[in-house]
């Protein structure tokens, strides 16, 4: 369901006073807001958010040795091949792309538990949940995915909060790559290689409506150019 989206420069100040908090370097005033006032947000059906996680799970364990027969025989009783991109049908059928790239994914996957209600912090100087594991579909004791669904029981947050938390990440996003490239001191244990696993997931799930927004791109669509 699409509310209002609270209004982007109150967001973009608090966004900026976490920035100073954590000592980053501050993006130029002309950075963009990431919408505009007026404008209406959504996350994904539940749904989607779901078999994405669920997808980069399997993924994930492809990558530590799980064999591709059981990956695919898992996401096809699962009923998500539809939802795997085309690099990663690549990498679960033939070993095809760089495994460190899709390593990476696990902070995506933390990001997806997030707004899932799953995981109780985003915190951007700390590493993901050490309960994150637990909680994802268990592939050693095949656990199917109805299995996994009915004992999660989630909760996904309210799409404005997770909106306002898109606008931080976008700042943290500049303000990590810039520390690094100056390299400068951050904040905790954490990089920009995981702040942006993390805004890849949120950008993907939040669904901005107004005039000046394109339609939700596709999990590989997304763009941090930016």
């Amino acid at each position: 369901m699409s509310v209002s989206a609270h209004h982007p420069r109150s967001v973009r100040a608090a966004s900026i006073g976490e920035l100073r908090r954590l000592g980053l370097p501050l993006p130029p005033k002309s950075f963009p807001l990431v919408w505009e006032p007026g404008d209406t947000v959504e996350l994904r059906p539940t749904t989607d958010l779901e078999g994405r996680l669920a997808i980069l799970n399997v993924v994930l364990a492809r990558c530590f040795g799980l064999p591709q027969e059981d990956a695919m025989g898992w996401l096809l009783q699962a009923r998500l091949i539809e939802g795997v991109t085309a690099p990663e049908w690549r990498f679960l059928t033939s070993g095809e792309g760089d495994p460190r790239a899709f390593v990476l994914h696990l902070e995506a996957i933390y990001a997806l538990s997030w707004m899932l209600g799953l995981s109780a912090h985003l915190d951007p100087a700390r590493p993901s949940d050490r309960r994150l594991v637990s909680q994802l579909p268990h592939l050693p004791s095949r656990e199917s995915y109805p299995q996994w669904r009915s004992r999660t029981l989630v909760a996904p947050r309210h799409a404005a909060e997770v909106a306002a938390v898109l606008d931080l990440y976008y700042c943290l996003d500049w303000g990590y790559l810039e520390a690094e490239r100056a390299g400068l001191r951050l904040p905790g244990t954490i990089d920009a290689n995981t702040i942006g696993q993390r805004r890849w997931a949120l950008e993907w799930a939040v669904i901005l409506r107004g005039p000046f927004h394109d339609p939700p791109p596709g999990w590989e669509e997304v763009d941090l150019s930016t």
